[in-house]
């Protein structure tokens, strides 16, 4: 069976080192936070959506605030659907079975997201209208 070192170690490890390789070990779980995002649909589709938009925001964008904006607004889309895919596993950790409070607690993340699609889907309008008009 093929284990990262994460898996193989303490899972209090991380709270013993410090300085540089706290940083690195750090930088390490991050990655696979992301390799086990790029597993879910609406999270690889999203960044796939990012790899488009982050060029285009810099052509779009007039000045670096303008940039920086569009750029934030698809960035904060991937943190929220990264958290609420946290969420969701969590709870799918807990059990399979259907609970009123798993139930409120991954509809509250969906909407996490909804709300960080909506943010940026106005911020791109704007700045759209704005560049076309």
């Amino acid at each position: 069976m093929n284990t990262t070192p994460a898996q193989r170690e303490a899972p209090t490890a991380q709270k013993q080192r410090h300085g540089l390789s706290r940083l690195v070990h750090a930088f390490g779980y991050s990655i696979e936070g992301l390799r086990a995002g790029w597993g879910e649909a609406a999270l690889r589709q999203e960044m796939i959506a990012a790899v488009v938009l982050l060029p285009l925001a810099c052509w779009l964008g007039q000045g670096w605030l303008e940039v920086a904006l569009l750029c934030g607004a698809v960035v904060l889309v991937l943190i929220v659907e990264l958290l609420n895919t946290g969420i969701e596993t969590a709870i799918d950790r807990i059990g399979p079975e259907w609970h009123a409070l798993s139930k409120r607690a991954k509809d509250m993340g969906s909407a996490a997201v909804l709300l960080s699609l909506l943010l940026c889907g106005g911020i791109w309008a704007a700045a759209l209208w704005h560049r076309f008009n």
